[in-house]
């Protein structure tokens, strides 16, 4: 053996056990899916905190009623459709 063939198939090793254990990485990673959730990156000032408190405005509530009624409809036209 030469010293190319010997730098080769060293080369090969290390590069097999690094391309595994980013396979490894990734698939551990996507396997987890979304369990961990990222937290907010910055605290709410008090208006904020204190429009949370306060709950809906009246055009918060009409959309949240439009939404339904547009799911209403979708299930609706899904079943008929069938």
């Amino acid at each position: 053996m030469n010293a190319n063939q010997i730098i080769n198939m060293v080369m090969r090793i290390i590069m097999r056990k690094a391309i595994s254990k980013g396979i490894d990485a990734g698939v551990n990673q996507v396997s987890r899916g979304r369990k961990r959730q990222a937290q907010p990156q910055h605290r709410p000032y008090d208006d904020e905190i204190q429009d949370m408190q306060d709950g809906p405005t009246q055009a918060e509530v009409r959309q949240q009623r439009q939404a339904k009624r547009a799911a209403r409809q979708a299930r609706q036209a899904a079943r008929n459709g069938r």
